[in-house]
């Protein structure tokens, strides 16, 4: 049964990690047009001390590229010229990187159910 719990575990971590991602996509999306947000994201580490394969999330970091300068002057943000600095945030990265996200969530969970399908069946044949 370890090798059942071994899998479950697997892919619970894979499934915590790709819902902690989705939740930064989101949160980039939500700010999209927010001034000076910068983007979000997130790697993915080896959990440390965990069977192989295991993972967890690292630390969030923020997109250093540069900010897009938006003209509107009427903005109460805007400088003399009448430009502020926006986001740098774009919409088609993450849009890819929430389906890319969907996609392992999805896979993982099919793993989860797989796993427990054989699990159930293994014990169905012990108990004959």
């Amino acid at each position: 049964m370890t090798d059942f719990s071994s899998a479950l575990g697997l892919s619970a971590s894979g499934l915590r990690a790709q819902a902690q991602r989705l939740q930064h996509v989101s949160e980039n999306i939500a700010n999209a047009d927010t001034p000076g947000y910068r983007r979000k994201s997130v790697p993915f580490e080896t959990a440390l001390g965990d069977a192989a394969g295991h993972v967890r999330t690292g630390r969030v970091t923020l997109d250093q590229s540069d900010l897009k300068r938006v003209f509107d002057p009427s903005h109460p943000l805007a400088d003399m010229t009448g430009h502020f600095d926006g986001s740098n945030v774009d919409l088609m990265v993450e849009i890819a990187d929430a389906r890319e996200a969907q996609r392992s969530y999805e896979a993982n969970l099919k793993m989860f159910d797989q796993t427990r399908q054989m699990s159930s069946a293994l014990m169905e044949l012990l108990r004959k």
